[in-house]
């Protein structure tokens, strides 16, 4: 256009001044659509089948006006912007083909309307052979676009298995430990008000487990220790590529699986120490009266350290519910110590 704008300024090539006017108008025409696609990208992503024809009809009264300025000359710009139409707009092959064939057959009528047989004529082959042209190039840029959107969502779809076999524990569906410590870290740097409370639990006689009943039935303790957990802090693993998004958004309790038969919590949104308790004792007793053939009961300590709004570092966190969690093993083991407070049993 741009080009065609210097042509009718100087009148070179035949064309002729008095169409200045057109092609400043469509310059602008061009120029703001450039300007809505950079800066309001939605208004093209929520109709981008109405914008795919508004462009369309712009483009074909270009190449059509473009011509009749020229009546003497065979078309070229039409025959231009038909190609460009068919490679850039991707959408079905049965839309795009009657959009290019609905144009060639404005343009041949305005042609053999306006300019001698002659010239039409020439218009009409040229027509027959950039339409073929531009379906065939159209077909072609539109499987290789799929192809393409199909490589692109299958390589999204391997990076977010890959991030979430990375993030879970394989064997309970919990954070791994290196995610879980990374979510800590994000939630105790990140501006933390409300009641908040970072739980150790290990399993009592684990090791009696493995050696007396196989590591088989120690496995599915494990993944029955790590399903009442999570049920008891109210933790939907179902999504798991959305989960860690969502821990930090609504701000939700967490569990991770430290490795062996470990467990550490994160839990929120509780009044406090009076409504933590109660949910920590329901737990124990869950997995005290766990029967699995020859697994009667699964028994575990507890070691819980209070978060304030002050304290930033999850590493600190971590060792003082540790130190809570080696109390509960020492006052008998079955226990929920806070801090060195120990609360007693759940018999």
């Amino acid at each position: 256009n741009l080009m065609f704008v210097f042509f009718s300024a100087f009148e070179i090539f035949g064309v002729n001044k008095r169409y200045l006017l057109l092609y400043l108008v469509y310059l602008c025409i061009g120029a703001g659509l450039e300007v809505v696609i950079r800066f309001a990208p939605k208004v093209f992503d929520q109709g981008s089948r109405l914008m795919i024809l508004l462009q369309s009809a712009v483009l074909v009264s270009y190449g059509i006006l473009s011509s009749l300025a020229q009546p003497y000359m065979a078309a070229l710009m039409f025959h231009v912007v038909l190609v460009l139409i068919g490679i850039s707009y991707i959408d079905t092959l049965s839309l795009m083909t009657g959009v290019l064939i609905l144009s060639c057959m404005v343009f041949l009528f305005t042609s053999f309307r306006m300019k001698p047989f002659s010239i039409a004529y020439q218009d009409l082959y040229h027509t027959i052979v950039f339409l073929s042209l531009a379906l065939a190039l159209h077909y072609t840029f539109q499987h290789i676009r799929m192809q393409q959107f199909e490589t692109t969502q299958r390589d999204i779809q391997i990076q977010r298995e890959l991030e979430v076999k990375s993030s879970f524990d394989g064997l309970t569906g919990m954070l791994s430990r290196a995610r879980f410590f990374s979510l800590a870290a994000e939630v105790l740097h990140s501006t933390h008000s409300g009641y908040m409370a970072l739980c150790l639990m290990d399993l009592d006689g684990f090791k009696q487990i493995n050696d007396k009943l196989g590591h088989q039935m120690g496995d599915k303790a494990l993944q029955i220790a790590g399903t009442t957990v999570l049920h008891a802090i109210n933790a939907d693993v179902s999504d798991k590529w959305s989960l860690p998004e969502r821990i930090i958004r609504e701000k939700k309790s967490f569990a991770g699986r430290l490795g062996g038969d470990e467990f550490i919590i994160i839990l929120r949104n509780l009044s406090g120490r009076e409504q933590l308790v109660p949910v920590l004792q329901n737990m124990l007793l869950s997995l005290n009266q766990v029967k699995f053939g020859e697994l009667h009961g699964i028994f575990a300590s507890v070691g819980i350290v209070e978060i304030d709004a002050k304290e930033k570092d999850i590493d600190h966190a971590y060792q003082l519910a540790d130190e809570a969690l080696y109390a509960s093993k020492r006052a008998g083991k079955n226990q929920i110590t806070f801090g060195g407070q120990n609360t007693g049993g759940i018999a």
